[in-house]
């Protein structure tokens, strides 16, 4: 196989990322420079602290310079609401469109600047934020155009799509050489609702690296399980998608079985503050910790410190935060509407909906300390074979199919 120079575009990139989105394109990038292909990474926006040596970033406002960008409000879960919020009280310097369309439009403008000067064999552009960008790339380059769909807008929005939104990511669909599903349920999506015929798109799983995530548990969380404490933990973005209001039902559920259980809610996003009302009126304020948007080693040591991990995703593509938590030791219940159910086999599942079967497994695991341990230790062998190097390697096959082709 021949070198591969790949131009990518994207819309985060850690440590600057609010989702896993940003994981996923850390992930995937890294291993690809393993398997001996080039990326150069471009962006939106100007970040900081982007001194990762196994590629090229590119901010798309200033030329000629290895770290160019803008200071801007978009990220890849804002919505066309939000952004406008924002734009009322945001300062001058951090403005870049008039509305997120308008930001979405301006990438793609610059991204054919970006194209006429780069040096590449194929383009590589991550959620519908993006594709506009890849498609102008394709436009002036000629080159073949990988979409990768990491989340559709019928799972960002529970089925009830924004209509712009749709209309963007049918046009990358349709345009693109080839595409890419996070997993089935994706593909599934991506045929059903989008029209794109089944031999067009190809699942490539999300992985991880498992060597991120061994990590003891802090002595400061120590004294939770000394106390005889039972702790089950919620990680995402709190919003519909999500399902956080089907875990705080589950907890009320749950509490009235075993009531020396504490519910950990980690993340932030637009139901924030519904879900912590909710809570209160359950009455569960001292039962449940909002512990906001937690990253990095933060973020292991509540894996590490959790007796279960609960993902209630009413429509999750795949799921990330379920590897993590497996890579961690801890076992995990995902709701069957997950892309991660898919390849998982030491895994608990239920309907998202089902609060009597989720009530049912989470009080059962955390009742038996040997179910526990079983699930924890067969579910983090599941995650040996869920790497980014292998997703990395479905990738290159891609790149050069394309390029034969």
């Amino acid at each position: 196989m021949k070198h591969i120079k790949v131009l990518m575009f994207g819309w985060e990139f850690p440590p600057h990322n609010s989702g896993g989105l940003g994981t996923a394109c850390y992930g995937l990038a890294r291993s690809l420079s393993k398997a001996d292909v080039s990326i150069t990474f471009v962006l939106p926006k100007r970040l900081d602290g982007l001194d990762h040596n196994f590629l090229k970033i590119v901010f798309a406002n200033i030329r000629n310079v290895k770290m160019r960008g803008v200071k801007t409000l978009i990220h890849p879960y804002i919505t066309a609401d939000l952004y406008d919020e924002y734009l009322r009280t945001a300062p001058d310097s951090e403005l870049y469109g008039l509305n997120l369309f308008d930001e979405v439009r301006r990438y793609g403008l610059q991204a054919r600047i970006i194209a006429r000067e780069e040096t590449y064999d194929v383009i590589h552009a991550h959620d519908w934020l993006s594709f506009r960008a890849g498609i102008e790339a394709k436009r002036v380059s000629g080159r073949p155009l990988i979409v990768h769909v990491h989340a559709t807008e019928f799972d960002r929005t529970g089925g009830h799509p924004n209509q712009y939104i749709y209309d963007e990511e049918r046009r990358g669909l349709f345009a693109a050489d080839c595409i890419i599903a996070v997993s089935q349920h994706t593909k599934n999506v991506i045929t059903e609702h989008y029209g794109i015929p089944d031999d067009r798109v190809v699942v490539v799983h999300n992985g991880i690296d498992i060597e991120d995530h061994h990590r003891p548990l802090p002595p400061a969380l120590e004294h939770i399980r000394a106390a005889g404490k039972k702790i089950v933990l919620f990680v995402g973005r709190i919003t519909i998608q999500k399902g956080p209001d089907y875990f705080i039902k589950t907890a009320k559920r749950v509490l009235e079985f075993d009531p020396n259980v504490l519910f950990v809610v980690s993340g932030s996003g637009d139901m924030e503050r519904q879900i912590i009302r909710m809570a209160a009126d359950l009455g569960l304020a001292d039962k449940v910790i909002f512990a906001g948007f937690v990253r990095g080693e933060e973020l292991q040591k509540l894996y590490r410190a959790a007796d279960l991990f609960v993902m209630p995703s009413v429509s999750e593509p795949f799921g990330l935060t379920a590897l993590e938590s497996l890579a961690n030791g801890t076992p995990i219940l995902v709701s069957k509407q997950s892309g991660v159910s898919e390849v998982l086999t030491h895994a608990l599942k239920s309907d998202f909906w089902d609060i009597d079967d989720m009530t049912d497994k989470i009080v059962g695991t955390l009742r038996s300390s040997g179910l526990r341990e079983t699930l924890g230790e067969l579910g983090a062998r599941d995650v040996l074979h869920l790497t980014w190097e292998s997703a990395a390697g479905k990738c290159t096959q891609i790149y050069n199919d394309l390029l034969r082709a």
